[in-house]
């Protein structure tokens, strides 16, 4: 699914307005149906009291439809006009008067008035602002948010929750609506993936509004977002024919004294991903851990017994991974830094690995073309620095994947795969993958994709969808407090098979149908 930019929406908007020869209020009074027809499903007519906060912009127009249509089905609502400007959009005007000929007066809110009392059993929509605010709401309208948030009623937001920018990263934290629900036109918004936004948003679901397919089909976005029917197009059969040669042979390079877990997590995801053959190239102390525990793997030495000093093996991998577990002693330094200078394989870098590039940045000319390299946060500020916003983050995450030809997995709530200009944003995995091991399994499930020949983006986009959806199976009998990195390997069968499974369909017998 593609994530469209504030100025990409402005854009179908008016290309729909033009093609399908409507006003633009038509098309907010679309806008306000489908909002209207989400809320009258699930509240069938409930008496609980809503709350409708309006902007005097299209958002706010959106609301005052809104409001329009639960007055006219009995519901008990209370409008409130919040005046940040003299200036009212028409369409807002337009929806305003239909409102009024309703016999319903909004409240219109000032900067010196009194806060409305709020129930917690109320309903808040939220009007607001829209995917066009680019600048801080004033300190009054601030207030109000902050109301409206400590509440404890249940907020629900259209398009976007209000104060947040759409492509950009907020100024005032405190200046932000924190929605229950967000109801977003057409497709959903980049920021309800990233990690200081995304938490504004408990919940989402898009609304389809009948924007122009065919403006939406060809226009290409800065982002897309990955879930079954994405990756379903990657996925590569097995032939009846293969044989273990077939599918490729990973090589995991990893451990030292205390941390030779990494290796096993890391060897058994790549076979469990698919990878025909797989050898780990560890300290000497790792060879009985290794054999004894994945028996299904070959295992090769280094001549030192605790760390990894002289990375030279007499095989012909496929694609390595490394670094998981291996250190930052001056000896793993320079093996690493041999190790690359010679190296033409295809690579997958993670854990120590990163920190080794980062301390050492003349070395990240010398990663293959295509190299994957999977840091958590704080390794990826390593690489590239601090950055000022999730926004930033990203501009800097594609200038570092543009300078050295390399794809880089932000990893997170919500991963971020980034080639070039473009990004990928995950949408499997839930919070109890925050444990120990975890990215060491996503290491080996990419690692092992590569093996079999999918292509290195392909590959991370398809690796990070099936640990998450490992994750997501796990969860539901391990609970997030004691979800492991084994059972996100143990799960990754169930991954697979989750792809072709068709939702369950709901029948619902007809009323007076003959027998």
């Amino acid at each position: 699914m593609k994530l469209y930019s504030a100025k990409q929406i402005y854009k179908a908007d008016q290309i729909s307005i033009k093609k399908q020869e409507i006003g633009s209020n038509e098309l907010m009074e679309r806008a306000a149906l489908q909002l209207f027809n989400w809320m009258h499903l699930r509240m069938q007519g409930a008496p609980v009291k809503i709350h409708l906060f309006c902007g005097i912009g299209n958002n706010g127009g959106d609301g005052i439809a809104l409001a329009r249509h639960l007055v006219d089905h009995g519901y008990n609502v209370e409008v409130y006009v919040i005046n940040y400007s003299e200036k009212r959009s028409k369409d807002f005007l337009i929806n305003l008067d239909r409102l009024k000929d309703r016999k319903v007066w909004p409240h219109f809110m000032n900067s010196d008035d009194e806060l409305p009392v709020i129930g917690k059993e109320d309903i808040i929509v939220d009007g607001i602002f829209g995917i066009g605010l680019n600048r801080t709401p004033d300190a009054w309208v601030v207030k109000v948010i902050q109301h409206l948030n400590n509440s404890q009623a249940f907020i629900l937001s259209i398009d976007i929750p209000s104060g947040l920018f759409t492509d950009q990263g907020p100024e005032d934290f405190d200046a932000i609506i924190k929605s229950n629900f967000v109801l977003s036109f057409q497709t959903p918004k980049l920021v309800f993936f990233l990690p200081k936004t995304g938490i504004y948003i408990e919940q989402w679901e898009v609304l389809d509004i009948g924007l122009d397919p065919e403006y939406l089909r060809v226009t290409e976005t800065d982002y897309e977002l990955i879930g079954k029917n994405e990756v379903l197009t990657l996925y590569r059969p097995r032939e009846k024919y293969g044989h273990k040669g077939t599918y490729g042979h990973s090589l995991i390079i990893g451990g030292s004294y205390g941390k030779m877990g990494s290796v096993c997590l890391s060897s058994k995801a790549a076979l469990y991903s698919g990878s025909g053959l797989v050898t780990a190239f560890v300290p000497k102390i790792g060879y009985s851990i290794l054999q004894t525990s994945i028996p299904e793997i070959m295992v090769l030495t280094d001549a030192n017994e605790n760390e990894l000093t002289d990375l030279k093996f007499d095989i012909e991998p496929t694609v390595i991974g490394v670094g998981i577990g291996i250190g930052t002693s001056a000896a793993t330094v320079k093996a690493l830094s041999g190790f690359l200078k010679s190296n033409k394989l295809p690579l997958v870098l993670d854990a120590d690995a990163l920190n080794i590039l980062s301390q050492h940045k003349d070395l990240l000319k010398e990663l293959p073309e295509d190299s994957i390299l999977t840091p958590h946060p704080k390794e990826l500020e390593r690489l590239i620095g601090k950055w000022k916003d999730d926004f930033d983050k990203l501009a800097k995450v594609k200038k570092f994947s543009k300078k050295y030809k390399c794809i880089v997995v932000i990893k997170g709530a919500h991963t971020v795969i980034v080639y070039n200009a473009k990004g990928y944003v995950n949408t499997t995995g839930n919070p109890g993958m925050a444990t120990a091991g975890s990215g060491d399994v996503l290491t080996g499930i990419i690692t092992g994709l590569r093996a079999q020949g999918y292509p290195a983006l392909d590959a991370a986009i398809f690796g990070v969808y099936l640990h998450g959806r490992a994750g997501d199976i796990a969860v539901e009998y391990t609970g997030f407090q004691s979800l492991t990195a084994t059972h996100l390997i143990d799960n990754l069968a169930g991954a697979y098979l989750d792809l072709f499974k068709m939702p369950e369909q709901h029948v619902v017998e007809e009323e007076n149908q003959p027998s």
